[in-house]
């Protein structure tokens, strides 16, 4: 780490000529990074413990890892920017098996891990010169563990998707459900999601094998071009995540995670695929996970969930709206189990589905949007008329830029 003040000029002019080459977004003509000796760059991995301070921003030179054995704190209200790049340059900062990060932003001073082409300062909530909905400036925050994950072969470990297989700090996997990868509260990842090769981009905040042992509460996403949340095996507990503008999936789950993610909100984008991505195991390690008391507003484009490879886990108390009609959008609107693996998983019990309600479009029939049985868990409830679904007041606008903004004003 050290500080830069004549690499500021360069930097900027960098931030200028990547973002004029990523496609898919108005990108901002030009960029400030605010400040000098408030400003520091970071170059290489971390390889001691070590602070991050409140009130100053932090440039992502690279791809960065906290090496196993060390722990990185990051003080509230701290700023993390990624510089812009995609492929070999895409900026991410990991947590690698075996190290830490300890983020606790508070209600009144999150930690925002953005681009560099933001010039939001600390202190501040929205970005003061970019739209929630451009993604891919940089990649994002990957945090990976030693617990079981249900992968390809029955292989304990493999290496993370986004993160080239030469570099080890990708690895994660292990027998150790109860592991501690440290703590994360109040952080906003925004503008992320940078493609690294044809079809694989890096995931707003990706969880690799993390266990139960680490803590992981309030956090957003916001803008990310792949998505939002994807959990690759793992146990980690997550409580109160928003996602706005995800380009793929809000929610994503794969590789036999064993966990709850209680609390939940997803505002889709004009982009998003499926606000919730469920995949089964890969390997003979078979388990589930549980998502409750979530509530999704979706769009003309957007699925409700598809539910994929033997997909299991518990799905209760959730809350569905503003999703287009699947017999007019060629299907875009419903909730699907994708093949028999999924369609056996649901009869034999393994996928289960409770009180979920959803408002629809005049004239359709609950059969039409959930599909496959599904019908029988849901039930049509007038708009607002919701007994189910996220406690938004977790989301405050004095930390989240989602409610800030009033994306989520008008849920109940």
């Amino acid at each position: 780490m050290k500080k830069f003040n004549s690499l500021l000029i360069m930097f900027a002019a960098v931030v200028i000529v990547f973002t004029s080459c990523i496609d898919g977004n108005d990108k901002p003509v030009d960029t400030i990074i605010p400040g000098t000796d408030d400003v520091l760059l970071i170059d290489s991995n971390i390889t001691t413990n070590t602070t991050w301070e409140t009130g100053k921003t932090y440039v992502l030179g690279g791809r960065i890892a906290v090496t196993a054995g060390n722990t990185l704190t990051i003080q509230p209200g701290t700023i993390v920017k990624g510089e812009v790049g995609s492929g070999s340059n895409a900026t991410a900062l990991i947590i690698a098996r075996g190290a830490k990060i300890d983020a606790q932003g508070t209600a009144t001073s999150p930690i925002i891990f953005t681009t560099v082409a933001d010039e939001i300062t600390p202190g501040e909530i929205s970005s003061p010169n970019l739209e929630p909905n451009l993604s891919g400036l940089w990649g994002g925050l990957i945090i990976l563990g030693k617990a079981k994950a249900s992968l390809a072969g029955d292989v304990t470990e493999t290496q993370i998707e986004g993160i080239p297989a030469s570099d080890t700090n990708g690895l994660y996997g292990g027998t150790d459900n109860a592991d501690n990868s440290g703590i994360l509260k109040y952080i906003s990842i925004r503008h992320g999601g940078a493609n690294i090769g044809e079809g694989n981009e890096i995931n707003g905040l990706t969880l690799g094998a993390v266990g139960s042992g680490t803590v992981i509460e309030n956090v957003e996403i916001i803008g990310n071009q792949d998505d939002g949340i994807e959990w690759f095996g793992g146990a980690v507990n997550v409580k109160n995540a928003i996602v706005w503008n995800a380009g793929d999936d809000g929610f994503d789950t794969d590789q036999g995670w064993a966990g709850t993610l209680d609390n939940f909100i997803v505002v889709t984008g004009g982009e998003t695929d499926h606000a919730l991505e469920i995949d089964g195991p890969e390997g003979s390690y078979n388990v589930g996970h549980t998502l409750k008391n979530g509530t999704v507003k979706g769009n003309g484009v957007s699925e409700l969930g598809d539910f994929r490879d033997g997909a299991r886990g518990t799905f209760e108390n959730i809350y569905f709206f503003n999703f287009a009609d699947p017999a007019t959008t060629d299907g875009r609107g419903d909730l699907s189990l994708s093949g028999d693996k999924t369609l056996a998983t649901f009869a034999g019990g393994n996928l289960k589905f409770m009180n979920l309600q959803a408002t629809l479009a005049d004239g359709v029939a609950l059969t039409t949007v959930f599909k496959s049985g599904t019908a029988e868990y849901a039930t049509i409830v007038a708009a607002g008329a919701n007994t189910v679904g996220a406690d938004k007041s977790a989301f405050a606008s004095t930390w989240s830029w989602t409610s800030a903004s009033g994306a989520i004003s008008n849920l109940k």
